[in-house]
C-alpha cells in the first residue's frame, strides 16, 4: 500500500512508536529465551492502559525475526486485537520489503505517508538486503525529497530502522546508515522537518540536529545496553515511545517499559 493516509485532530494528535519486534515462526517464537509474540502483547497491552486514544500507531523495522511471512500476518493481528487506530510499517534488516509489501491481510498497513492533523510522516525503507547497517537508495531520497516539497510547509516527523547518528554502542553503531550525510542535507533544505526517530538500536536515545529533534525507541523484544563496546544484552523492559504532535509544530515525547514482569532472558549471550 503506497497511498497516502489522512486523519485529522484539531490540535494535537498523538502517535505511538513501536520498534523491533522480531517475531519469529511459530514453531520458535524466541528470541534469547523470550517469547517475542508475548512481549509484543504486553507491550500493546501496556499502550493500551497509559494511551485511551491516540491517533496512529507506526512500527519501525525488524517485524520478523527473518522474514518468515507469517510472522507479518500474526503482527497485524496483534495491533488489531488492541486498537483500530491507523497502523504504519517500514522494514527493518530482518525483514522483507517484498513480502511486507505482498501481504495479503484485510488490514495493510501504511507504508509510505501518512498525515495527522497538520503533521506529515514520512515512513522511509533504510534496509539493504542481505545487510545489516542501512542506506537509502536513491529512489528513497528522490521520493523524499519529493514528498516533502509537495507538503509545503507541514511540519514533519521522518521514520526509519536505522540510526542515523551514532548513539554510543560501538557495536550496534558499526550498523547506521551508511549515506547519514546525504540524509541529512536533504533534510537541512526543508526546515519544516521537525524530528526524526527510528528503531534498531533497541534502546532508547535522544540528540538533536540542527534543529531538528533525533530519537530512538526501545524495542518491544530485549533491550541492547547502552554504550556496551561489545554486544550485550540490558536489563532494561521492553517498551514504546509516544508522540504529542501540536499544530504549531511542537513536539512532546516519552517512552515507557513494561513493568511487573519476568522474562526468561539470556543475558549472558554474546550475540542473536
Amino acid at each position: 500500500m503506497t497511498g497516502l493516509y489522512y486523519w485529522t485532530s484539531e490540535t494535537l494528535v498523538r502517535l505511538i512508536q513501536i520498534t523491533d519486534c522480531h517475531l519469529g515462526p511459530l514453531s520458535d517464537p524466541s528470541l534469547l529465551g523470550l517469547n517475542t509474540d508475548q512481549s509484543l502483547t504486553d507491550v500493546l497491552q501496556l499502550v493500551a492502559e497509559e494511551q485511551p486514544g491516540f491517533d496512529a500507531i507506526v512500527c519501525t523495522g525488524d517485524i520478523a525475526s527473518d522474514a518468515h511471512e507469517e510472522c507479518y500476518g500474526r503482527f497485524v493481528d496483534a495491533v488489531r486485537e488492541q486498537f483500530t487506530a491507523p497502523l504504519g510499517w517500514l522494514p527493518g534488516n530482518h525483514d522483507s520489503a517484498v513480502v511486507m509489501a505482498g501481504l495479503e491481510h484485510e488490514f495493510v498497513p501504511e507504508s509510505r505517508v501518512m498525515i495527522l492533523g497538520e503533521w506529515l510522516l514520512i515512513l522511509l525503507d533504510s534496509a539493504v538486503p542481505g545487510e545489516v547497517y542501512g542506506h537509502l537508495a536513491e529512489s528513497e531520497l528522490e521520493f523524499l525529497e519529493h514528498t516533502l516539497a509537495s507538503h509545503g510547509s507541514r511540519p514533519t516527523l521522518i521514520l526509519l530502522h536505522h540510526q542515523a547518528v551514532p548513539v554510543g554502542s560501538h557495536w550496534i553503531d558499526q550498523y547506521t546508515l551508511r549515506n547519514a550525510a546525504e540524509f541529512f542535507a536533504l533534510i537541512d533544505r526543508h526546515p519544516h522537518v521537525k524530528a526524526v526517530s527510528w528503531g534498531h538500536v533497541h534502546q532508547a536515545y535522544q540528540g538533536e540536529r540542527n534543529g531538528v529533534q533525533l530519537y530512538a525507541t526501545p524495542a518491544t523484544c530485549i533491550q541492547f545496553k547502552p554504550g556496551s563496546e561489545a554486544f550485550a544484552v540490558d536489563t532494561a523492559m521492553p517498551g514504546y515511545r509516544w508522540f504529542e504532535l501540536a499544530d504549531d509544530g511542537s513536539l512532546q515525547t516519552g517512552v515507557s517499559r513494561v513493568r511487573d514482569r519476568e522474562y526468561p532472558i539470556d543475558y549472558q549471550s554474546s550475540g542473536y
